[in-house]
């Protein structure tokens, strides 16, 4: 019995992570040259900047123990329990909450921790899964899509119709916008969502989220402005920049900038199953089974892993 798990996020590495421990063979794919999906961590004017999801939070006891982990190894910090709410009728007001994680290193170094000894093959583009189920010809007992609906739906055989409504949620895109400056000029800020605002919805101090008090900001734009610069989202950075200039009251220019679009940040509504597995052999996971969260993904691929290894083990 064998299983391809197509993905190298957080969902697919864990689920893949549940399988060999398990014992059943699976194989990890991901077109990228590295793990972590949207956990994405790009290195930038030589530090690790992420790009992707900003923090995440701690519900699960069974993912705080994972958590545990990444803490000893040094990998992940409590950051932040408190962030501020900018725009709207009331600026600067505080958002408190359950307490905000974030990486050192960057996000993506927790999804590499948990990928250490899996047989993850990177630059590996799947371009189509069909009935069978077969990965580009290839059979397989079950395969795993641990990724945005969209992306599932894009590279499945329109004969697998259990997995059409995989298409049917709307996802938000995001440019990320990453500054870097020569010093710091705004006030003391962890992140701040920012209400009602046409181009920004977030903004980040990685310096404060990274722990190097770095001059570094990572603004997230609105879904209208990342629609309108999908070509090219380095089109949106005067835009993100002048928002957040005026959201902070920043007193000079960025010393450089980047800019990375994500066209699936996150979906629209979330849903009340962890994932999906069908008769087909087929089985979808990711943070969009659930809300939309890093641990939602976690949750979603090890659960997935477990039901798995429950069949492909079971007499």
């Amino acid at each position: 019995m064998s299983v391809v798990v197509v993905g190298a996020g957080l969902a697919g590495t864990a689920c893949a992570a549940e399988l060999v421990a398990a014992g059943v063979p699976v194989r990890v794919l991901d077109r990228a040259d590295h793990v972590g999906g949207r956990m994405a961590t790009r290195t930038v004017d030589g530090r690790a900047v992420d790009t992707g999801a900003a923090y995440f939070t701690v519900r699960d006891p069974e993912f705080a123990e994972v958590v545990a982990r990444w803490r000893t190894a040094g990998l992940a910090r409590p950051w932040t329990v408190e962030l501020r709410v900018l725009g709207g009728d009331v600026p600067a007001a505080r958002s408190p909450g359950p307490m905000r994680w974030s990486a050192p290193c960057g996000l993506r170094s927790l999804v590499e921790h948990l990928a250490r000894g899996l047989p993850v093959e990177l630059g590996h583009d799947v371009q189509h899964v069909g009935p069978g189920p077969t990965v580009d010809g290839e059979a397989a007992d079950t395969v795993v899509l641990a990724m945005p609906d969209p992306q599932a739906a894009r590279i499945l055989d329109p004969v697998l119709q259990a997995h059409a409504a995989a298409a049917g949620r709307s996802w938000r895109p995001v440019v990320a916008v990453v500054a870097g400056f020569a010093e710091r000029t705004w006030p003391e800020l962890s992140a701040a969502f920012v209400n009602d605002h046409p181009v920004v919805s977030m903004v980040a101090d990685d310096g404060a989220r990274r722990g190097d008090a770095a001059p570094v900001l990572v603004a997230h734009s609105t879904a209208e402005v990342a629609r309108r610069h999908e070509d090219d989202p380095e089109g949106a950075i005067p835009d993100v920049l002048k928002a957040v200039s005026e959201l902070l009251g920043l007193t000079a220019e960025p010393v450089w900038t980047r800019a990375y679009r994500w066209r699936f940040a996150a979906p629209e509504a979330g849903r009340d199953v962890p994932f999906l597995l069908g008769g087909d052999g087929v089985a979808l996971a990711g943070d969009g089974w659930g809300s939309s969260r890093i641990e939602t993904a976690w949750r979603s691929g090890t659960l997935l892993g477990r039901e798995l290894a429950r069949r492909h083990t079971a007499p």
